[in-house]
């Protein structure tokens, strides 16, 4: 099995394989970042998933300490997240290599984490957005297409990653979709340096989820997963269970009715993503009390559980046969 595959992005972090361990809220866990990092690829923490701050700042040097391979933080850069400057010094202080910035722009991530030598590649779902974190300095952008978890882009990556590659100038990692070495290889051939792996890491031994979150990823299909705006304000995708299908496909009307005023707004957006945040850490932690699971398209091509170091060699296996089968012309 080869060891090392050599792309933009590998060689901007120094990394043996471009697979990026996505950061996901509730789900990464300290040791699934050592172990992706430890097989070669880039393993990816939220610093949220600590609280308080503290926990975090001790959790990130306890990464550090377990290896000397790459690892990322994911940094949510909007204004309403008051940790993020405690949570990027702490970063810098342990030694954190690369950082994936949401939601807002990532100009002070990017200048303090350059003075470091460290690289920032920024979530994008359009090239307007793509354009502007590359003029502000970004190493990289992680183009997020339609079937993504989470926060899922609209645009199909045969489209997008090739646009993208033909109108920027720095790395594109492709994230949506993306659960084996046969879906590697075709986002590499269509433009991107590496992927960003989310939904696959969830059926993981590492994963600190309860197994029917996980027995969840293993049943599902892609026609599962349904986009949806009640858990937290803002559309997200989830598996379509029960609890999501009571929920609807937004918040109730009063409170959208006073999210369109300046001062509900205010209140409103806060409480309805608290309100959600509490009801995916009971149903990822606890067992039968909720069962609101954040997951992307690719849960359709994931039928067992693996250890991380397991599943990036299942993807360096796959990508190779991909590779081999690819019809050469003569």
């Amino acid at each position: 099995m080869i060891s090392e595959i050599k792309t933009p992005f590998t060689q901007l972090v120094n990394c043996k394989l471009p697979i990026i361990g996505a950061p996901m809220f509730l789900v990464s866990t300290p040791e699934m970042v050592v172990a992706v990092s430890e097989a070669g690829g880039v393993g990816s923490i939220p610093s949220l998933n600590f609280r308080p701050a503290e926990e975090f700042e001790k959790q990130v040097k306890a990464i550090r300490a377990k290896t000397e391979k790459p690892i990322g933080v994911n940094l949510i850069v909007n204004k309403s997240n008051q940790r993020q400057k405690p949570d990027l010094k702490a970063s810098l202080d342990a030694g954190v290599d690369l950082f994936i910035t949401s939601l807002g722009s990532p100009k002070e991530v990017i200048k303090e984490a350059h003075k470091n030598g460290a690289k920032v590649i920024c979530d994008v779902v359009n090239l307007e957005h793509a354009k502007k974190v590359e003029d502000l300095g970004a190493d990289g952008v992680v183009a997020v297409c339609a079937g993504a978890g989470g926060h899922a882009g609209e645009l199909n990556p045969f489209v997008f990653i090739p646009w993208l590659k033909a109108n920027v100038n720095i790395p594109i990692i492709a994230a949506g979709g993306i659960a084996d070495g046969y879906s590697m290889a075709a986002a590499l051939t269509l433009g991107a340096s590496a992927v960003h792996v989310g939904t696959r890491f969830i059926a993981s031994t590492e994963a600190q989820v309860n197994m029917g979150y996980k027995n969840a990823i293993l049943k599902s299909t892609p026609e599962d997963i349904v986009l949806t705006a009640a858990v937290s304000g803002t559309p997200c995708t989830f598996i379509n269970t029960p609890s999501v299908k009571k929920m609807g496909d937004d918040i109730p009307f009063l409170l959208k009715t006073l999210k369109k005023h300046p001062l509900g707004k205010k209140l409103v957006v806060p409480l309805v993503h608290l309100l959600g945040m509490k009801k995916l850490e009971q149903s990822a932690n606890q067992y039968g009390k909720s069962d609101i699971w954040c997951a992307g398209q690719s849960v359709g091509v994931i039928n067992e559980v693996l250890d991380s170091k397991a599943i990036v060699e299942k993807f360096i296996a796959e990508y190779e046969l991909a590779v081999k089968n690819t019809p050469q012309s003569s």
